[in-house]
């Protein structure tokens, strides 16, 4: 539109240039935002603005002035670059070839060195530190960057992905991964899409630390790294609104566009950068473009007529990554060539000066600029939208399209790109090193060198070297042994189902004068499904903004309730976003030096299921926590259908090492196995001073059953290795051992009453609380027996527990046949098995486990079968019993109310 009146326009400028000075961004901020809704209550139209020109975001003009000496950075870059880059291509030396990724750091080698020469804050910084999340292509220069700091010695670089040869701990692992760099790296990124995610609600994690009076987190940032082909993974772009709407100014995403991904250009045809501009902006975050190198500065201000910027928003990113790799005579013939008004434009410079034009994610200056604007951004989280070419400074690989499966340089390549860096190695001793190791030799300037004197003065500075993992957490005090005593007296003529009785022992623990702040609630939008929201009056629901409405219910008893003080996560319908609170919850113990213990309950469906890699970047960040899979089984939700019958979480969650998973059958249970859960992680031991690296899984359900007292002689040993014996049958003649867990024990009791009244069969039934735990001590006893062969053999203690107990064991769950199989080897009788495989569906709870065959019935008939083929007794009182129980027609039981009532 023209400014009719440009006078007038600069008034209203220089008022609020002056308002920002006098007054401050925040208040320049709320009147525009006051100025805007009344533009809408007007009904005056304001574009959206989602999209701006292909340049950069700041303008030569308002660049801050670099404080840093640029010289000696570009050669810290060099030497970064360089020993980056021999590190991976040694890795895949003749024999070896273990893999490895040249190309992305050597594209984001500025934007990382910004960073740590300028702005990322380290742990004993007085505000506590930024949390880095470092992409994990790009580990290599880390590990070159502290290889320069003298926090890794050279050894280790020749050992990049040679964990085990050299013994473990010896090597360097590929990615970034804490748990198995635990004083190194402090997130695992490689996981693409996690990245974003996870840094999302880390940054929401820190304002709920301040907010709750925990931790004064206000000079904390969270940066994250991550690539505009990752930017493809949906959970990348997930949660972008979240960091909008709470207004996370203490995050920033720094998105090294490079314009590919793995094979091939990211928008060949479009433009990702002014894509990912425009959603970005769209979700309301505050973004800022680095496109253009300051060579470019003098171009752009020549082009009077817009001319060269048009051609810049026009030109494809498919074009931009060719003239990366052509020369300057044919970037002057394409992309300046289409118009004389360009043509001219760039007459006076060489073909060489062209070609080397360079863009705005390798230019110091340029870059510095858009991280000091993203750090006085007040109320938007930031965006920094980098233009970089894919291993830039490689002659062999730069903007290829096969960059990213390139992984050894030749000694030809090796001495372009040193030529190219400057580096003083001779080609007499580059050919000696790669004659020797098959790869050139590292370069270290010295420990007295001016380059190395200079970042360390500057990592000092900014609170010591990154990335770096410590724990200086104090562990909490644990609740006294009567906080358990409700849940052993069981429920007398009551019905309770177990995750009712676990929501109360959360309930207790909040009360607790030693953890109960420190507990975390998490919910993906189903508080009330699992019965917490009694917690609403007086937890409250997390909201940074307070309640500023009045709740539809706010005359009930459990009005539902937001405060910026409140306790509980509530994550709306987001799995994933509640995974990334778990995670952050679970390991600020390392982030923050304060244990939070995170509760998240969940649809048991839709936990490993659905987030199981979230789950295992959990386990890797090394958090802790309780992960609870309420309505677990096949069978106990079935009018809900198909898809939220679990019938496999334990598998899945067999699959995790970190994960500790129970399968409780009585409120005592859930009782021994939650103060187990805060005992392993919370409190030390000899073996774990510092608590136990672990997460603790919980499969409940919401069938209300009759809940027995603790017995005065449990087996509480037993009952956390993953089983114990309930009751012993008392007869002579055959005898049965029935084995269930969680919900399937009410089964097995009741087949044991008929196996005795129906068919003088006497039975001892077993709770086993995890099959998983009794498989992995017993493959961990076959693994010392390999490893010992001169030693007395270890016997699995499953197999100890059961030996000596006459007849066949029978086992079911509500899970399929798989989770019971695990025990299978060990199991020192004739062993089977029922349980609910396949699909399922609709129907009640009866019917459903007729048709899995994993009732009492099915029990009873499976019971006499074995007995049969041991010969105990004869094959005619198994069809007899077939024939009355009828346990091949699900209709026999269509009129028969189920336990508890309907789901």
């Amino acid at each position: 539109m023209p400014d009719i009146d440009p006078e007038e326009t600069r008034d209203w400028i220089e008022s609020f240039d002056a308002m920002i000075e006098g007054r401050g961004r925040d208040r320049a901020r709320y009147l525009m935002l006051r100025l805007l809704e009344r533009a809408r209550q007007k009904q005056v139209g304001v574009p959206a603005l989602r999209s701006t020109d292909y340049i950069n975001t700041v303008p030569p003009e308002r660049e801050p002035w670099f404080p840093g000496d640029e010289e000696a950075e570009r050669r810290i870059r060099a030497f970064i670059r360089w020993n980056a880059a021999v590190m991976v291509s040694g890795a895949n030396r003749k024999g070896l070839e273990v893999g490895g990724h040249i190309a992305t750091y050597q594209s984001a080698a500025s934007l990382y060195e910004v960073g740590f020469n300028h702005f990322f804050r380290g742990k004993d910084h007085p505000g506590g530190g930024d949390q880095v999340f470092i992409q994990g292509h790009a580990s290599p220069g880390i590990y070159a960057r502290a290889y320069l700091e003298g926090r890794l010695p050279e050894e280790k670089l020749y050992r990049f992905r040679q964990e085990v040869q050299h013994g473990v701990g010896a090597g360097l692992p590929s990615y970034p991964h804490p748990r198995l760099m635990p004083e190194f790296w402090e997130f695992p990124t490689v996981s693409m899409g996690l990245t974003a995610l996870n840094a999302i609600y880390q940054a929401r994690f820190n304002r709920y630390m301040a907010n709750r009076g925990i931790k004064d987190t206000s000079d904390q940032r969270v940066w994250a790294f991550l690539g505009d082909g990752e930017m493809g993974e949906p959970e990348s772009l997930g949660a972008i609104g979240l960091a909008a709407r709470e207004e996370l100014d203490n995050l920033t995403f720094v998105i090294n566009c490079n314009l590919q991904q793995l094979d091939g250009p990211v928008r060949g045809n479009g433009k990702i950068i002014q894509e990912l501009e425009s959603i970005f902006r769209g979700a309301g975050w505050n973004v800022v473009k680095v496109i253009w190198g300051r060579e470019w500065d003098a171009l752009l201000a020549k082009d009077v007529d817009g001319v060269l910027v048009n051609q810049m928003n026009s030109t494809p990113d498919g074009s931009f990554q060719t003239y990366s790799r052509e020369t300057g005579g044919y970037v002057r013939d394409n992309f300046f060539g289409v118009d004389p008004r360009l043509r001219k434009m760039v007459e006076h410079m060489t073909d060489q000066q062209i070609q080397k034009l360079p863009r705005g994610g390798h230019d110091y200056r340029k870059v510095f600029a858009a991280f000091d604007s993203a750090t006085k951004t007040v109320g938007q989280p930031t965006v920094i939208l980098a233009h970089t070419i894919k291993g830039w400074t490689i002659d062999a690989l730069e903007g290829k399209n096969a960059t990213h499966q390139m992984k050894k340089l030749t000694q030809d390549d090796l001495k372009k790109f040193r030529d190219r860096l400057y580096l003083p190695i001779s080609d007499r001793d580059l050919d000696l090193a790669y004659e020797k190791t098959g790869t050139a030799p590292f370069f270290h300037p010295g420990e007295k060198s001016p380059e190395i004197e200079y970042m360390m003065e500057r990592r000092k500075a900014l609170g010591g070297s990154l990335p770096r993992r410590v724990n200086r957490s104090t562990l909490p005090k644990l609740p006294a042994d009567k906080v358990y005593s409700e849940l052993k007296q069981g429920s007398g003529k009551n019905k309770i189902a177990t995750t009712m009785a676990t929501v109360r022992l959360l309930k207790d623990w909040m009360k607790d004068e030693g953890i109960g702040q420190r507990i975390v609630p998490i919910a993906p939008d189903e508080y009330r499904t699992f019965g917490m929201d009694a917690m609403f009056p007086t937890a409250k629901v997390y909201n940074p903004g307070g309640q500023q409405y009045e709740s539809v219910d706010r005359k009930l008893l459990l009005a539902y309730k937001e405060s910026e003080k409140g306790q509980m996560l509530h994550e709306g319908i987001s799995e994933a976003g509640a995974m990334a609170s778990a995670t952050a919850a679970g390991s600020a113990y390392t982030t923050h030096g304060e244990h939070m213990i995170p509760f998240y309950i969940f649809y048991s469906m839709f936990g490993f299921q659905r987030t199981g890699d979230s789950i295992w970047a959990m386990a890797d960040q090394m958090a802790r926590g309780f992960l609870i899979g309420a309505t677990a089984g096949r069978t106990t939700l079935t009018g809900e259908g198909l898809q939220h019958a679990d019938g496999h979480s334990p598998l899945l969650a067999a699959t995790n090492p970190a994960v500790v998973h129970y399968d409780p059958a009585f409120a005592y249970e859930v009782s021994h196995i939650m103060k187990s859960g805060l005992d392993r992680m919370y409190a030390g031991s000899e073996e774990h001073p510092e608590g136990e690296n672990v997460i603790f899984y919980l499969t409940v359900y919401n069938e209300p059953v009759s809940q027995p007292a603790e017995p005065d002689d449990v087996d509480v040993e037993g009952l956390l290795k993953g089983l114990h014996k309930v009751s012993t049958g008392d007869g002579d003649g055959p005898r049965v051992q029935l084995l269930a867990s969680g919900v399937a024990y009410p089964w097995i009791n009741e087949a044991a009453r008929m196996l005795k009244e129906e068919w003088g069969v006497t039975a001892d039934t077993w709770s086993v609380t995890s099959w998983n735990e009794l498989a992995r001590e017993a493959v961990d006893s076959e693994e010392w027996n390999l490893l010992h062969p001169a030693e007395e053999g270890r016997t699995a203690w499953v197999s100890e527990k059961l030996t000596g107990h006459d007849g066949p064991v029978i086992a079911v769950s509500d899970f399929m046949r798989a989770v019971p199989l695990q025990i299978a080897r060990w199991v020192p009788a004739d062993y089977r098995v029922l349980g609910a495989d396949g699909f399922g569906f609709a129907d009640t709870r009866p019917a459903a486990r007729r048709f899995f065959h994993i009732d009492a019935e099915s029990v009873v008939v499976q019971a006499l079968q074995a007995l049969a083929d041991d010969g105990q007794v004869t094959r005619e009182v198994v069809v007899k019993a077939f024939e009355k129980y009828r346990i091949d027609d699900p209709t026999a039981v269509a009129g028969r109310v189920q336990e508890g009532g309907d789901a």
